[in-house]
């Protein structure tokens, strides 16, 4: 643009020659104006194109050219005129820079240093120069928008997944200390599926801002999805990671407002510094997604640190998962059973089954030393179809011998949930095995609720309950919302957690919470059972208090089907009896 100008003063001698540009709220912005003193070019820059703003100010926002034959008697200059008479300019015609497609980019103007009008030689030299200007502009316009496009996130306008690759091997190829965190922003999924995607954007567009303001002197991006980087440049310990961290979460008090509908953000951040955690960026990257990962499985919301145990502890999580797979592979996950029993009579008035994976040397381990691996909807998934097709063939086997066990429960996982086909799956397992689905009560915990759509979930409930089973509350009282859960979902047992049970001998408070909860599933038509029981002091105040039914190890710890067999046999509720049980006898 320079040299166009000067070829154009060249040209035609006694002319100054500049070009401005527009940006997004319609300033001007100097482009090039070699012959201008720097000081008056300064005053043009920002000033906002309008109806009287000089020449070009005026012909960008009218679209049309204007030329002003004497600066200080033209309204258009009156703001500016002393800006530019005491540079011995005295007239000036601007001419409107055009893209393609009609948008004004900018403006090309030529100066004269007497009151005149340009002459026809001028007239032609700005047509070829306004023609020239548009073709560049727009070929920078493109540059810069394929620039953004590679380097900086369309949603957030933060720097993207490229940028920070780039800025985290430049500060290790520099051997500078830095530091790394890595935040998710918490139940994403959760909002996109109940409030739509346009709610998700929103949150990801306000949790990006908030990043960027807490964070001063950091580069903030967003890589994934859910996911932001934060470098740290000269990072020397973890205090600073720590305070910037805290600075973060707290950057996340405030909810806002999406729709009419209040969205409170949450992140989660796991951290690394560059030498101490790890050697170079790749490995940085993986320690601090360790770190990101064990935070998320373990104190979501918060900030973690990573620590050379977590990587012994994520390579024992995958040897969980390896080991599970192959059990499932070769059928090894099995069902024990835990009677439960109605406290009056101790008569078993139903089972749970429990799920238990057999190592090859005939070992027996409990759910609890496999948990991890379930936290793999995967693996989860088939978990709960194992569990199912071995659970119907004992209970085939039971109802072939005549024996009474009225109802199996089984728990299943958020990732049935998902994938949408539990009661499918249920209802054609049960089927093959010839057992009715009323001999089935499926049990959830609130994760369950927590892990997917609201009415997605309470649908599946209810087509459960339709088929005939019944729907079960687990661990009643150690999640979230637990009293509104019981209003936004269909629950015909609620099971009280082990944690009040056990602390029933201690002291009151205990006492109170379970006599208002067998108060409260009484007039809401649900049944309750007492988890852990393990004394008959406790089996005993708890049928005081009007609790019916219980299970622990004070009647029975797990045990596998063939012991179950001979439970039932000796101590099942008489299908003729009189008292009903926990749910309604099956035909």
């Amino acid at each position: 643009m320079e040299r166009l100008c000067h070829r154009a003063e060249a040209i035609s001698p006694g002319v100054i020659c500049s070009v401005v540009t527009v940006d997004d709220q319609q300033r001007l912005q100097p482009l090039a104006s070699p012959s201008l003193p720097a000081h008056y070019v300064s005053c043009i820059k920002d000033l906002p194109a309008g109806p009287q703003v000089g020449s070009c100010g005026t012909a960008v926002h009218r679209g049309a050219p204007v030329e002003v034959t004497d600066i200080a008697t033209d309204p258009l200059w009156e703001p500016y005129a002393s800006l530019v008479l005491p540079l011995g300019l005295r007239a000036c015609w601007s001419t409107p820079i055009k893209a393609r497609d009609g948008r004004v980019v900018g403006a090309f103007a030529f100066y004269f240093t007497r009151p005149r009008r340009a002459r026809a030689l001028e007239r032609q030299i700005v047509t070829t120069c306004v023609h020239l200007c548009a073709i560049a502009i727009e070929h920078d316009e493109v540059r810069a928008r394929n620039h953004r496009l590679a380097y900086f996130d369309t949603l957030t306008g933060l720097p993207n997944r490229s940028q920070f690759n780039g800025a985290i091997a430049e500060m290790s190829a520099a051997g500078r200390r830095y530091g790394l965190m890595l935040i998710d922003i918490d139940h994403l999924k959760l909002v996109n599926d109940t409030l739509g995607h346009a709610a998700g954007d929103a949150l990801i567009a306000q949790v990006g801002e908030r990043l960027d303001a807490a964070l001063t002197g950091c580069l903030t991006c967003r890589i994934g999805g859910d996911e932001f980087a934060v470098l740290i440049p000269d990072c020397e310990g973890p205090v600073r990671m720590r305070a910037l961290a805290s600075a973060a979460l707290g950057a996340m008090a405030q909810p806002l407002d999406h729709d009419g509908h209040s969205l409170q953000p949450g992140i989660t951040i796991g951290g690394a510094l560059a030498g101490a955690d790890g050697p170079d960026s790749v490995t940085l990257r993986q320690n601090a997604d360790l770190a990101l990962y064990h935070a998320k499985e373990t104190r979501r919301g918060r900030y973690i640190r990573f620590r050379r145990k977590l990587r012994s502890a994520m390579m024992q999580r995958i040897s969980v998962r390896r080991d599970v797979n192959d059990a499932l592979g070769d059928e090894r996950i099995i069902p024990y059973y835990q009677p439960i029993i109605r406290l009056d009579t101790t008569e078993v008035v139903g089972l749970e089954a429990l799920a238990r994976m057999r190592l090859d040397d005939g070992r027996i381990v409990s759910a609890g030393e496999f948990q991890d691996a379930l936290r793999d909807p995967k693996i989860a998934h088939r978990t709960t179809t194992q569990m199912l097709t071995a659970v119907a063939a004992d209970m085939a086997e039971w109802r072939a011998g005549g024996l009474n066990f009225q109802h199996v429960a089984i728990n299943v996982t958020s990732a049935d949930f998902q994938k949408g086909d539990l009661v499918q799956r249920a209802a054609r397992i049960l089927e093959k095995a010839a057992v009715p689905m009323q001999h089935l009560v499926v049990e959830v915990t609130e994760q369950v609720f927590m892990g997917g759509r609201k009415d997605g979930v309470a649908r599946t409930m209810e087509a459960l309950r339709a088929c005939g089973s019944p729907v079960a509350l687990d661990d009643f009282g150690t999640g979230f919302a637990s009293l509104t859960h019981l209003l936004d979902f269909p629950i015909d047992i609620i099971k009280i957690d082990r944690s009040f049970v056990g602390s029933i001998d201690s002291g009151t408070r205990s006492e109170i919470i379970i006599e208002a909860l067998l108060t409260m599933t009484s007039r809401l038509g649900m049944k309750i059972v007492a988890e852990g029981i393990e004394t008959q002091e406790q089996a005993e105040r708890l049928a005081e208090m009007g609790c019916r039914h219980g299970q622990g190890y004070l009647y029975s710890p797990p045990v596998p089907a063939s012991v179950i067999r001979e439970w039932l046999r000796c101590f099942a509720r008489p299908a003729h009896a009189t008292v009903p049980g926990l749910v309604a006898n099956a035909a």
